[in-house]
């Protein structure tokens, strides 16, 4: 439908507005002209809104940003239109709705009057073909607090050109979670470790997507070895008032917390520390756990198999096969502990290309567990090997 430029009320507005939020035809809402942005640094600069899905039902999340910060508020579908025209008529001089048909312009004049209008059909659209763009959980064009704040977008929400690898990154480890959250039951509050967080876009990441698009409780704890990086991700999480997010300074042996865990993430652990992190987390009884083994040394000088020898005598294939062995040996012994594992390919360019992902969820069986705990007991001696693994998971 074409809307050409006119005069309107306020109450004319909401027969427009309220059946594209209901429908689910809105693909994003910004408000924008705050007059009072100058005298107060606390004033809301900008109002994006945007659809989320919350247990199952679609609501929409609209994000206040000011100079100082971001906050989020999610409403039902009934709720958000009353909500945008509430903001505009109340702060806004402009605001903006863009389905997948045209966008939708409000306007304050210097008059007092209001003028919408219907501009050129948008850009924006939901292809149906298999074609299509990326959809990101966090998508771009839309400001996220903790991605302005670590430098991967502008202000504006635009993603920054040289931080489009982190971007993707990011969406694509939230995909992963996305796939098991529903693993995670539904505890009042979700807590979650991250050992070895370094400079935690991921934990923030975790924290954002639990907080703002599932609208859980959440406890986060990020322990890493190096105080500075502790220091400012401390120093972030207050900024942003992220208050269920902390971060220690630690080694994962050494962490003293041993309460139980709903989701242990270890991204990077180097060597057998990612052997540490995933009999932690089997000890806390985490429901989830994902790792990213690297530097996969102990078995190197090891591995010995007559059969085998055409791989063997080779360093480089040596060293590969050993890294597959351990991640082979670490997924057994997870089985046999009552997980089910999956092995995906996670992208991360700050340590090799492509990496490999254990996810895994705790809903296996007692058959299956006797089964993996067999299976592991061949594996081991057909290579000859004595995993670190299996002496800390007893």
């Amino acid at each position: 439908m074409k809307i050409p430029a006119r005069k309107v009320n306020i109450e004319e507005c909401a027969p427009i507005f309220e059946p594209l939020f209901v429908s689910g035809a809105v693909v994003r809402a910004v408000l924008s002209g705050n007059p009072n942005i100058k005298d107060s640094e606390e004033a809301v600069e900008r109002v994006d809104v945007r659809a989320v899905q919350i247990r199952g039902d679609r609501n929409w999340q609209f994000s206040h940003r000011s100079a100082k910060k971001m906050t989020h508020v999610n409403l039902r579908s009934e709720e958000a239109s009353e909500e945008v025209l509430r903001l505009f008529a109340e702060t806004f001089r402009n605001c903006l709705i863009t389905t997948a048909d045209q966008e939708i312009q409000l306007q304050k004049q210097k008059d007092g009057s209001l003028v919408m209008r219907g501009l050129a059909p948008t850009s924006v659209s939901i292809p149906l073909t298999h074609d299509r763009a990326k959809q990101y959980i966090l998508p771009d064009n839309t400001p996220c607090d903790f991605l302005i704040r670590l430098g991967v977008m502008s202000s504006s929400g635009k993603v920054i050109a040289q931080k489009w690898d982190k971007f993707r990154q990011i969406n694509r480890f939230l995909e992963m979670v996305a796939d098991v959250s529903s693993e995670l039951g539904d505890t009042e509050t979700l807590k979650i470790i991250d050992f070895g967080c370094g400079k935690a876009y991921l934990t923030f990441a975790l924290y954002h997507y639990f907080t703002v698009i599932k609208a859980r409780a959440v406890q986060i704890v990020g322990l890493d070895l190096k105080s500075d990086v502790v220091e400012f991700c401390s120093k972030t999480a207050v900024e942003l008032g992220y208050t269920g997010l902390t971060f220690q300074q630690g080694s994962i042996r050494d962490f003293e917390n041993k309460e139980p865990a709903d989701m242990v993430v270890c991204l990077h652990a180097c060597d057998t520390a990612t052997d540490d992190a995933l009999v932690d987390a089997v000890q806390r009884g985490a429901k989830v756990i994902l790792a990213v083994p690297c530097c996969q040394h102990e078995l190197l000088n090891q591995i010995d198999n007559l059969n085998m020898h055409p791989l063997l005598k080779h360093g480089l294939i040596k060293e590969r096969l050993s890294s597959l062995i351990t991640d082979s040996v670490r997924a057994l012994m997870l089985e046999t502990k009552g997980y089910s594992v999956d092995m995906l390919e996670f992208v991360d360019l700050e340590h090799t290309p492509k990496n490999l992902l254990i996810r895994a969820m705790k809903n296996g069986t007692a058959d299956s567990s006797k089964r993996a705990s067999e299976e592991y007991a061949q594996f081991r001696d057909e290579w000859n090997i004595h995993p670190l693994i299996e002496e800390l998971m007893r």
